[in-house]
């Protein structure tokens, strides 16, 4: 048989015409041909040595010169031909732009090797999460594999290899242990959301995502007219896109279900929509359960403060710094930045005009619930991570406000569960219903209760009853009576008005 060899940038066929001597494939010039790939390379030498076993002298076939079509050329119209959701196509847009565009834009499909592919993922590694990289990794396997369908390549070579490369043990590139935490953590964690926000709102949200494992989109779109007695219905998600936009969407994967609840936490979800009563938002005309934190900034439009520094190629900080301090930055810096501003069309926010009608994810997570789970402000250009300042009295303490807060603070809070992120609040309520000391669920409630799918045969013929959903929300109010008890054996009361009255009562 013959083989194909490697040579450079190419691949030349290999046969064999007697015992130890091997030809080349060669056109009818006598020149070698040039293979983009191994396999026409083999296959043109298969051929040659049949030639040679049966003595018929025939003409190399002509090989069909490879698509010079470029990466960049190909991922425009790949991009235009996708109809997804909105959140699929922003995150397709931004692997493609800001990770795969400038390594492969200018190279044709069929000059892509494996080689390349790997050596660019390598670089990626040393600069970003392994997770991140694989999601990247797959966005281009996805593209390219329509590519090799289109005929536009032979092979995909961004398919990995079984077997090959360094292996111990399970897979290196998987993320970071997802924190959990207890129902005294989740209820310490709801407290401090709701000193730093200075309001209920944050309290009653956290304690519901615990409760539930409501997804955050789902709990940012959760509706007053979906708010019923003992049960919460998922019927729709807001999904934050890079633009700030809030598209209102169906729930992930389509798992609409409706959420039991203990009539505690059905008291205390429809007590906040009496407390908080107000009108549909701006955005959707809908009345939502919970609204932002944050102040409105009118007259924002377009392009944003991130969209501004990825165009510069610098951070929001750097930015930050052009527009209030300019003197700050290097002049190369700040002429690219301005540059950038320009050709976006960038615009600063306008004056606070009210509440925000909804959370935004970043901002929600950033400076009400990291510290309040870690006890620290997080890293934020141009402030260095730092603990919350606080006022000692009343337990567990306030946050002190202003200028000069970190010199009036008395303490600073200890880590409840450090790392804990609002998804991290989903899956401390899955890890409750499998604990057997705790709730010890059926499969078939859990899955149905967190919007998951079990395709297996045994779950098909497993049902949820009437009893079993009792027996989770009996669960859920001897462990919130629990942890209420604990919270009181720290300090009768909590400068939180809700808590306070909880603990008092």
């Amino acid at each position: 048989m013959g083989f194909a060899e490697k040579r450079g940038n190419y691949w030349r066929g290999r046969y064999k015409i007697a015992p130890g001597k091997y030809g080349t494939v060669q056109d009818a010039s006598g020149r070698v041909i040039k293979f983009a790939t191994k396999r026409q390379a083999k296959r043109a030498a298969d051929r040659e040595e049949d030639k040679e076993e049966i003595n018929v002298p025939a003409p190399v076939e002509e090989v069909e010169a490879p698509n010079r079509t470029t990466f960049g050329e190909y991922a425009s119209s790949w991009y235009a031909d996708q109809d997804l959701a909105p959140s699929t196509m922003q995150n397709y847009k931004r692997h493609i732009e800001e990770h795969l565009l400038p390594e492969f834009e200018d190279v044709a499909l069929a000059d892509i090797l494996r080689k390349d592919v790997n050596a660019w993922e390598k670089r990626e590694k040393a600069a970003y999460a392994a997770s991140s990289v694989k999601t990247w990794r797959a966005t281009l396997h996805l593209m390219l594999a329509d590519a090799e369908d289109d005929g536009l390549i032979t092979s995909n070579p961004a398919a990995k290899r079984r077997g090959r490369g360094k292996r111990a043990g399970r897979s290196r590139d998987r993320g970071p242990e997802k924190v959990v935490t207890t129902p005294l953590g989740a209820l310490l964690i709801a407290e401090r959301a709701a000193l730093l926000s200075g309001r209920d709102d944050e309290f009653v949200a956290c304690i519901l995502k615990a409760y539930t494992g409501m997804r955050w989109g789902e709990l940012v779109g959760l509706e007053v007219e979906f708010v019923r007695p003992r049960a919460i219905r998922v019927e729709w998600q807001l999904y934050e896109l890079d633009t700030g936009e809030l598209v209102h969407c169906p729930p992930k994967d389509d798992s609409y279900r409706n959420i039991d609840i203990p009539d505690w936490l059905s008291g205390l979800v429809s007590d906040h929509i009496r407390r908080t009563a107000s009108g549909p938002c701006g955005c959707h005309s809908r009345k939502y359960v919970f609204r932002g934190q944050g102040l409105a900034r009118q007259g924002v439009s377009g392009a944003k403060l991130v969209d501004v520094a990825r165009r510069a190629e610098v951070s929001t900080g750097t930015v930050s710094n052009v527009l209030n301090r300019p003197e700050k930055v290097a002049d190369e810096t700040r002429i690219r930045v301005e540059k950038a501003i320009a050709d976006l069309g960038f615009i600063r926010g306008g004056t606070p005009d009210g509440h925000a009608a909804h959370w935004r994810r970043n901002g929600f997570a950033t400076w009400v619930f990291h510290p309040a789970g870690d006890g620290w402000y997080p890293k934020k250009a141009p402030q260095e991570a730092r603990p919350v300042p606080l006022l000692a009295e009343p337990w567990p303490g306030v946050p002190a406000r202003g200028r000069g807060a970190s010199g009036r603070a008395e303490a600073c809070w200890v880590p409840i569960a450090k790392g804990i992120t609002p998804h991290g609040l989903r899956h401390t309520h899955r890890t409750w219903m499998e604990d057997r000391e705790l709730l010890n669920t059926e499969k078939a409630l859990i899955d149905e209760r967190m919007g998951h799918i079990d395709g297996s045969v045994s779950a098909r013929y497993a049902h949820v009853t009437p009893a079993m959903r009792q027996r989770l929300c009996d669960g859920l109010t001897r462990m919130w009576h629990a942890s209420l008890e604990a919270r009181r054996a720290m300090s009768p009361g909590s400068a939180v008005r809700i808590l306070d009255r909880l603990l008092r009562s």
